[in-house]
């Protein structure tokens, strides 16, 4: 059966579909012509042919009635349908990518939209897949990712995170557990020549940020035989990655007390915990009660979650970046350096290093960016959808006046 007469079609409105033609995969509620394909006719995450108001197919989608990104669009064209084969292709290239990029199994096997599946995330540590479902599309979908994911990669075990916020507005549940095979022993995350233990159920998003990863290959010219501070450190990334560059001492930083507790066990595990210490405190106040007992690092990393989750925030954020930023260069040694990131996609790269110079002419102080951060390669940005390219940051020396 082909995909043409499985599916059923979708009409945008006239005009509507130059965002699609120009590689946007969404297509929002207000675009669709609901007199030719009402949206209350689609269930939730049913596939779909996205049609332009020529009668013209653009390709293979999925639709949510409920949601103000009423579709998306997984294959252009309509020559193959959106089924376990597809997904099995989509698999291979981005495979393909990653092992051409790293040399041990252990990266952000599928970014979503950036890799032509919309809505999955399949993060991939060694035999252990964790992956994070937002849509209904991809949900309706999951026993065929589930055996595309065993095709390709044979795991031991796949781990479903599926419980992100934006699941809500999607009128998904919440869940998180294996949804195949078993975890018979710890899962490890490995970057750097480290080994960190991850809790793939119970951690933060996927359980490890590899987003970072490459920014954090910058870390060795800038501290060896120095005294690091890793604000927001959850599992010690940053700081476990400073100490194995040499660093003479590091601290983490964390509000949550199993990510103190993950901190500790992960620079056993390593051979670091001599040099490296935890501390379970709120960023901002740990900040200030350095600043009080005249500590100084000569580097500080902040690697805060995202301060500017909506749009709406973007006010109450871009003061939070400037407070948190200026707090940590209080405490840097005479010609420290600054790492600095944010995650917020509504945050733009230069809001944050304004937040930056502010903060640092109300010190008198002034910043040298002496790199610019972005997310991993296996992280990549698809150019016609800006919300793919999130992650920003700078590495600054900060010098006084």
């Amino acid at each position: 059966m082909t995909a043409e007469i499985a599916y059923p079609a979708l009409y945008l409105k006239r005009g509507e579909e130059a965002r699609l033609r120009a590689g946007h995969l969404w297509v929002f509620s207000n675009e669709v012509d609901v007199k030719r394909s009402p949206l209350t006719a689609f269930e939730p995450g049913a596939p779909c042919i996205i049609i332009d108001s020529h009668d013209k197919p653009l390709g293979i989608g999925y639709v949510n009635p409920a949601s103000l990104i009423a579709a998306r669009l997984v294959q252009r064209g309509i020559a193959h349908a959106f089924d376990r084969s597809l997904i099995v292709h989509k698999l291979n290239v981005a495979l393909a990518l990653r092992e051409r990029l790293y040399a041990e199994p252990y990266y952000r096997l599928l970014f979503g939209e950036a890799d032509g599946l919309p809505g999955l995330v399949l993060d991939r540590y060694g035999d252990v897949i964790v992956g994070q479902i937002t849509t209904a599309g991809m949900e309706r979908m999951k026993d065929d990712i589930t055996a595309a994911i065993v095709k390709v990669i044979k795991p031991a075990a796949i781990v479903w995170k599926n419980d992100a916020s934006v699941r809500t507005m999607e009128g998904l549940p919440n869940y998180a557990d294996i949804g195949y095979g078993e975890l018979s022993k710890p899962v490890i995350a490995r970057e750097g020549g480290l080994e960190f233990r991850i809790d793939p159920i119970g951690g933060q998003k996927t359980g490890w940020f590899y987003d970072q990863r490459s920014n954090r290959d910058q870390l060795a010219a800038y501290v060896r035989g120095k005294r690091i501070l890793d604000v927001f450190s959850y599992l010690g990334a940053w700081g476990l990655r400073a100490a194995a560059g040499g660093a003479s001492e590091v601290v983490c930083v964390d509000a949550s007390a199993s990510a103190i507790e993950a901190v500790e066990d992960n620079a056993a595990r390593n051979g670091l915990a001599d040099r490296v210490g935890a501390v379970k405190a709120d960023a901002f106040d740990h900040l200030k009660s350095l600043r009080d007992a005249r500590e100084h690092f000569d580097v500080v990393i902040l690697d805060p979650p995202a301060f500017v989750k909506r749009k709406k925030d973007f006010a109450e954020g871009r003061l939070a970046y400037r407070r948190i930023n200026e707090m940590a260069m209080q405490i840097l040694a005479k010609d420290g350096i600054l790492i600095t990131a944010s995650c917020s996609y509504h945050m733009p790269r230069a809001a944050l290093l304004d937040a930056v110079q502010q903060g640092a002419r109300h010190l008198d102080r002034n910043v040298q960016v002496l790199s610019q951060l972005q997310q991993a390669p296996d992280h990549p940005v698809h150019p016609a959808i800006p919300e793919t390219d999130y992650l920003k940051g700078f590495i600054c020396r900060v010098l006084p006046a």
